[in-house]
């Protein structure tokens, strides 16, 4: 591009002339280059860094979601092994996919009309790396058998469990589901407060439709979430999410308390507590 006047103009008002001869002293004129480049200070080279790094931990942030959602798409419960409960035939696999384990597997029956009639196969499952975490901070040494204040530590705890329900009775309905439930958790309730709430047990259902139809081999998965959070899905539905510590308290207590539904099922639970010491 051509000199312009304008340029040497610039430049001639940068140099300094002594005013006598007219000579030129000393000249101020920059590397052009020099005086275009933005120059960054200290601050900005180090929020330049850590913009940097944030962008290098989203990435790597990203990547992580990314294999995890991956795993859990080649992920086949087909391809697991099972545990057989016993007295229905229902099959469990002995891991899901988010890396929870298998502790028991068991029986809900009722009494009806002076018959045990069973009504749904059940599998607990459990993360086996904050259980172990939890036993060993809170006991030290694994006892010789599992012991009341064992349990009631996995009852209070936050850590994340998932209890599958698998339907045997072929004339259940949600309705006799959600009755089921409202008793079980009003007694767990009772037994953990001394009161009743009724408010909190019927949410568990939440806004399960009693048009749903259940058959022997449909599925409901009642999970304890991070942050004392209950959530319930009817054959894959997400029906209600409840955060409330004495809800979930009470849904494990039905399991594992004074009075479970399978005391065999609760034995075992408590004998693969003390395998993980």
């Amino acid at each position: 591009m051509p000199t312009t006047v304008n340029d040497v103009t610039e430049k001639t008002e940068m140099l300094e002339i002594d005013p006598k001869s007219g000579v030129a002293l000393k000249a101020t004129i920059k590397d052009e280059i020099s005086e275009t480049e933005p120059k960054l200070t200290e601050n900005e080279h180090g929020k330049e860094k850590l913009e940097g790094e944030s962008e290098n931990k989203s990435v790597e942030k990203e990547e992580k979601i990314e294999q995890e959602k991956q795993t859990k798409q080649a992920f086949k419960e087909e391809d697991v092994p099972v545990e057989v409960e016993p007295k229905t035939g229902v099959s469990f696999p002995v891991m899901l996919a988010d890396g929870k384990q298998l502790k028991t597997v068991g029986l809900r029956k009722k009494s009806m009309l002076g018959l045990g009639i069973k009504i749904y196969g059940f599998g607990i499952y459990a993360d086996n790396e904050k259980l172990k975490d939890l036993l060993r901070t809170k006991f030290g040494k694994a006892p010789s058998k599992p012991t009341k204040e064992m349990y009631q530590m996995v009852i209070d705890s936050d850590v994340g469990m998932m209890v599958r329900l698998v339907i045997v009775f072929s004339s259940l309905t949600m309705s006799m589901v959600r009755k089921n439930f409202d008793e079980g958790l009003g007694a767990s309730i009772k037994k953990l407060t001394g009161g009743k709430n009724e408010e909190l047990t019927k949410k568990i259902m939440g806004e399960a439709s009693d048009d749903i139809k259940l058959t022997p081999g449909s599925v409901i998965e009642i999970s304890t979430l991070p942050g004392y959070t209950l959530q319930t899905k009817v054959k894959g539905e997400i029906v209600s999410t409840v955060e409330s510590e004495l809800l979930c308290r009470a849904f494990i207590y039905m399991y594992l308390g004074e009075d479970p539904f399978d005391k065999e099922a609760k034995e075992k639970f408590g004998t693969s507590l003390l395998s993980l010491f």
